[in-house]
């Protein structure tokens, strides 16, 4: 099947995303990204992945995901969990890999193409059972960091490894036009999965985001 008519579907790890840019030294331009796999194909849905903290007066990851919302993609939360670990420090646990497995193999038979923006190795089965099911699978991430930020297994089962650093002259962000301030990912007081797309005229810039670190 040809590019231009081929079935795509994007499924961001958000978090796994944002370090992995973050470890490369750039932002990521989320207008630009969208519009460079819509450009490669018939993209369906473009899915992104946050665990967002609840019980805070102030969020600052809304601006990223409103935007998100309102200009093409499929904003997925859930709360996070607090506990406290054996050292007795305070842990946030945020791992949004159940959402994405269930979303995608929903998808599976309605697609030609998947691409993941994750290296967590966790991924592996899924990408094996998306497989089975005729769809091609895209692994994006990075092996140029050390470590590499993607898991050896998943790179192994993907059908095509995409090294970031490769669409980071797409998909990448200006440093020059970086905004005053930033949103940070992982910052968010409300649970919300909203699911519509393009609800309204797109601002000039996505807001940068960023992802605090989740235990798995």
């Amino acid at each position: 099947m040809s590019a231009t008519v081929e079935k795509t579907a994007l499924f961001i790890d958000g978090a796994n995303l944002y370090a992995t840019a973050k470890s490369l030294g750039f932002d990521i331009d989320y207008k630009r990204l969208l519009r460079e796999f819509q450009s490669r194909g018939n993209l369906l849905r473009a899915f992104y992945y946050t665990a967002v903290i609840e019980d805070q007066e102030y969020s600052s990851i809304r601006p990223l995901i409103d935007w998100l919302d309102y200009n093409g993609y499929t904003v997925v939360t859930k709360a996070t969990k607090e506990f406290v670990d054996q050292t007795g420090r305070r842990k946030v646990k945020g791992n949004m890999d159940i959402e994405l497995a269930v979303d995608a193999m929903e998808l599976a038979p309605n697609i030609d193409h998947m691409v993941l923006f994750s290296g967590d190795g966790d991924f592996r089965s899924l990408v094996e059972a998306v497989q089975r099911r005729g769809v091609r699978v895209t692994v994006v991430s990075t092996v140029t960091t050390q470590p590499p930020m993607v898991a050896d297994e998943l790179r192994r089962q993907a059908d095509i490894f995409l090294d970031i650093v490769e669409l980071q002259p797409k998909i990448g962000r200006d440093p020059s036009e970086r905004a005053p301030r930033e949103p940070r990912e992982g910052r968010e007081p409300r649970q919300h999965t909203p699911q519509f797309l393009q609800r309204g005229p797109a601002p000039q810039r996505a807001p940068a985001g960023a992802e605090d670190d989740f235990e798995d």
